[in-house]
């Protein structure tokens, strides 16, 4: 029974497997010309954002019985395929959930209280008091647009600020807490003051902060994306700026990312929206790292492998 890792991963999960009697096969170095040969035989392959796991790569392998994504998004597997095929899908969005949500809260206090800024000011012997004067959470109301592991997780830790918080689903209900609000789209655009997505990249969701979405909101707002850099048009990002309907956005994903979530600014023509955002202090960035912890390597790892051997133990 031959398990083939197509990215590198934390190795608990191999040792896991390894114990129960599986093969592990670790293919990392192999190039994506080679895998279809490499997979032929595999039960499972183990994969995270190398490349993208479409039917004609999946049809190589006869006996697949399962693709293990390290990770929360889906996005890069043939979901129709695997179901057709009777093949499972595992992630482990359970595994960097609190990652994600302290990277969320980091973000939003270092650009509340200009911590980069004034890191860099002080360095430089500039010691501005006023011009880094700061704002707080408490009193505000933030809208969490998803409500599953990431998102719940985030409105936990808000729990413990006096603010009010907002979750809307589309696809779950009766989810609310004391602290938590259950809410409707339309009460985030009535009252939101900060508004975060933790929703997966499917065809609804792409550019769904968009300029039409920006101009639903009765107040100003701060736009917090830790989810997949497609849901935010950096373009119209960049006018609601302009135009004060946003005041300020913390950016831990892109939409110029390729699909193994890079980014190489050196070889790329950046657009005008996107230089403007890097050059603004209204925007504080991160390199596709909220879910990345040396915490979360781990557990990612841990979640996969209990996930498969709940469905595939071999004693």
């Amino acid at each position: 029974m031959k398990v083939v890792f197509l990215d590198k991963v934390h190795p608990v999960l191999a040792e896991e497997l390894t114990a129960n009697g599986y093969e592990c096969i670790d293919a990392t170095a192999v190039s994506n010309d080679e895998l279809p040969d490499v997979i032929t035989d595999a039960v499972g392959i183990v994969v995270r954002s190398r490349l993208k796991i479409s039917s004609s790569f999946l049809a190589s392998a006869k006996n697949l019985k399962f693709v293990a994504r390290s990770g929360a998004g889906i996005e890069n597997i043939d979901e129709e395929y695997c179901r057709l095929h009777n093949i499972l899908i595992f992630n482990a969005p359970e595994g960097n959930r609190t990652a994600v949500a302290e990277h969320a809260l980091g973000m939003l206090l270092a650009l509340f209280n200009h911590l980069s800024k004034g890191n860099e000011e002080v360095r430089r012997g500039i010691w501005d008091r006023e011009g880094n004067r700061g704002i707080e959470i408490s009193g505000k109301t933030v809208g969490i647009i998803g409500c599953g592991n990431n998102g719940g997780k985030f409105a936990q830790l808000l729990t413990g600020f006096d603010c009010q918080i907002l979750a809307y689903d589309k696809y779950k209900s009766n989810f609310g807490t004391e602290r938590i609000q259950e809410a409707t789209m339309q009460e985030i655009f009535e009252k939101a003051d900060i508004v975060s997505f933790h929703i997966p990249q499917t065809e609804e969701t792409i550019q769904l902060a968009n300029s039409s979405f920006f101009q639903h909101f009765k107040k100003p707002i701060y736009v917090i994306n830790l989810s997949r850099g497609t849901i935010v048009n950096l373009s119209d990002l960049w006018e609601a700026i302009e135009q004060k309907k946003v005041l300020g956005a913390c950016l831990d994903v892109l939409e110029t990312e390729n699909k193994a979530f890079e980014n190489d600014f050196k070889n790329q023509e950046l657009s005008s929206a996107l230089q403007q955002l890097l050059n603004s202090e209204k925007v504080l960035f991160s390199p596709h790292v909220g879910g990345w912890t040396h915490e979360s390597y781990y557990k990612l790892s841990k979640v996969l492998a209990e996930k498969i051997l709940s469905h595939f133990s071999m004693k």
